[in-house]
C-alpha cells in the first residue's frame, strides 16, 4: 500500500455492531483515513453517520442512548412483527433527510430483493430508507419498499461488503466481519431460532465473499449477545483493541504502511 487511504466494509451482526465505531477510532489513530465507504446492516448504520461526518465519538454517544424500544415498532404488516422505521426516523433526527450520493465519504449500502434474490446496491435516494432495508431482518422487520422492489437485510447476499467496496472504486480493500468468533446459544425462543439461523447461513459465505479483501479484521465479540445494546462501551473498546492489534500486525508484515 502506497498511500494511506483505505475503503473499509463494514459487515452485519445486530448489536455487535457498535463494535465497528471502535474500529474506525483505530483507523483513524493509525493515521489512515477512509476513501470509500460500504456497509450492510448495522454496517450501514455505523457507515452512514461516519460517511456524514460524524467522529466515532459521535457515534458511540448515539449508540449509547439505544435500546430495542426506540428503534423498533409492532407492526401490523403481514410479513414481520416488527417494523424498524424508527431506524430512520434516528437518523433524520441526527443527519436530516439527505440523500446517500450527498455524504461526505463515497457510501453504498446493501439490501437483498427479497422476491428476487438479487443484490441491491443503494448508492443514490434517501439515506434514511437505505438504512432501513439494509437493516431490515426478514420475519421480524417489515420490508422497504423502494421504487417495485421489497427489501430486506443485505447480510442475505452480502454481509461484508467487499466487492461493492471495490465496485465504488477503491484501491485498498478493508473488511469487518463481527460474526467469524460467534458462539451460539441454545434459543429460548422465536427470535431467538430465527437470528441463529440468520446468522449461521451468513457465516458459511462470508470467507467466499471476503477474498479480495487486502485485510480482514474480526474482532473477537464472542462474549456478547447479538441483541444486547447495553454495552456499547464494551462493544467499542473491543473493536478498537483487535483493530489495532491487526493494523499493526499488517504494517509489520507490509500490508500497510507504517
Amino acid at each position: 500500500m502506497k498511500n494511506n487511504e483505505i475503503g473499509i466494509a463494514l459487515g452485519g451482526g445486530a448489536a455487535l455492531g457498535i463494535a465497528h465505531v471502535g474500529v474506525l477510532k483505530a483507523i483513524e489513530e493509525s493515521g489512515r483515513s477512509v476513501s470509500h465507504l460500504s456497509g450492510t446492516s448495522i454496517g450501514a448504520f455505523v457507515g452512514a453517520f461516519y460517511a456524514f461526518g460524524y467522529t466515532p465519538e459521535q457515534i458511540e454517544k448515539i449508540a449509547i442512548k439505544l435500546s430495542w424500544g426506540n428503534i423498533t415498532d409492532l407492526s401490523l404488516s403481514r410479513y414481520s412483527l416488527l417494523s424498524n422505521e424508527k431506524f430512520g426516523d434516528l437518523i433524520i433526527r441526527n443527519l436530516g433527510d439527505k440523500n446517500i450520493e450527498d455524504a461526505d465519504i463515497p457510501l453504498a449500502m446493501i439490501a437483498t430483493d427479497i422476491a428476487t434474490g438479487d443484490r441491491v446496491v443503494l448508492k443514490k435516494g434517501s439515506l434514511a430508507e437505505a438504512v432501513m432495508a439494509s437493516t431490515c431482518l426478514p420475519g421480524i422487520f417489515k420490508p422497504i419498499e423502494i421504487g417495485k422492489k421489497m427489501l430486506v437485510d443485505g447480510g442475505i447476499v452480502e454481509n461484508v461488503p467487499i466487492h461493492t467496496l471495490k465496485e465504488l472504486g477503491a484501491n485498498y480493500l478493508v473488511g469487518v466481519d463481527l460474526n467469524d468468533k460467534r458462539l451460539y446459544e441454545r434459543p429460548g425462543n422465536i427470535i431467538d431460532i430465527i437470528v441463529n439461523s440468520y446468522h449461521i447461513i451468513m457465516k458459511q459465505t462470508v470467507n467466499l465473499q471476503t477474498k479480495e479483501a487486502h485485510l480482514m479484521i474480526r474482532p473477537d465479540l464472542s462474549k456478547f449477545k447479538h441483541y444486547d445494546l447495553k454495552l456499547a462501551n464494551k462493544l467499542t473498546k473491543q473493536g478498537y483493541d483487535d483493530a489495532m492489534k491487526e493494523l499493526k500486525k499488517a504494517q509489520e508484515v507490509g500490508l500497510l504502511d507504517a
